[in-house]
């Protein structure tokens, strides 16, 4: 015993080494990070109430020259609730075009935005060819609750590679159902905030040219900055592929001179009213 009071006392001493520390946690599991970042991302939802921007569109002819057509500069004011917006085409010097009324999205049959846009929500459903199958009327039974699940992850998509350097997380990954709707494929993250750096993610081009019109998968590479506490997309670079070579195979966007105001009129997001107010326009 007095043998056992002596170790005891030379263990407490001081100046003695301090006892080797307990194993760290083991790190997060891939899934875990996938699933931290997009909750750091959907901690800046909901945007500010109003976006203004300016869209700076170009892309090349199928010779490789530049598309003055299709290249072109917006001033847009959005409402971000429903994405309705406000916007005027630039023309050289101080010139603006007539209002239009437009309605920014990924993954549709228009330009891409807004810049507050969210990333991670799954393109939107489209209706199905017209082949009606006939299924029995559901009953009137009242449904009985056979149970709940609560999770926390990222389950529409499964990691496939992941990696770290500069203080920067790349995640690969692949979706687990709905390729069409489950969009990303890559992440860039910061390692200790988790915020989004950047980020790739298939999209449509609605190619109208051809007889019936046709649809050409895309590649958008999107980069994003913080403003105001908020992340939003300042440039995108895509690639259309379906062996599609018409013009604009490659096509880059800009989001400059983001704003969140206040306020705007609620006549910016009727495109009704833009005959009653065509001294307001804004510049």
């Amino acid at each position: 015993m007095l043998h056992s009071l002596l170790l005891a006392a030379l263990v407490a001493a001081p100046g003695q080494p301090a006892p080797p520390p307990a194993p760290t946690a083991s790190p997060l599991s891939s899934e875990r990070v996938l699933g931290l970042i997009r909750a750091a991302f959907r901690t800046h939802r909901p945007p500010p109430p109003f976006v203004t921007y300016t869209l700076e569109r170009a892309q090349k002819t199928e010779q490789g020259y530049p598309d003055y057509v299709e290249s072109y500069i917006y001033h847009i004011w959005c409402r971000s609730y429903d994405q309705a917006c406000l916007a005027r085409k630039v023309f050289r010097g101080t010139f603006r075009g007539d209002p239009e009324f437009q309605r920014p999205a990924f993954n549709e049959d228009r330009d891409p935005g807004p810049p507050t846009a969210d990333l991670f929500e799954p393109a939107p459903l489209k209706p199905r060819p017209v082949e009606f199958v006939p299924t029995p009327e559901p009953s009137q039974a009242p449904l009985r609750e056979i149970g709940a699940v609560k999770a926390f992850g990222e389950f529409d998509y499964r990691v496939t590679s992941r990696d770290e350097a500069g203080g920067i997380i790349h995640l690969t990954v692949e979706p687990t159902r709905d390729p069409l709707r489950n969009r990303i494929r890559e992440l860039w993250a910061d390692a200790n905030t988790f915020e989004l750096k950047k980020l790739v993610a298939t999209d449509r081009l609605f190619d109208a040219s051809e007889n019936p019109p046709r649809i050409y998968g895309a590649t958008f590479t999107m980069s994003l900055s913080m403003l105001q506490g908020f992340p939003v997309v300042t440039d995108i670079h895509g690639i259309i592929g379906d062996n599609y070579s018409g013009d604009g195979k490659e096509v880059d966007y800009h989001f400059r001179d983001i704003a969140f105001p206040a306020k705007l009129p609620d006549w910016y997001f009727d495109a009704h009213s833009y005959g009653r107010h065509m001294n307001e326009l804004p510049e």
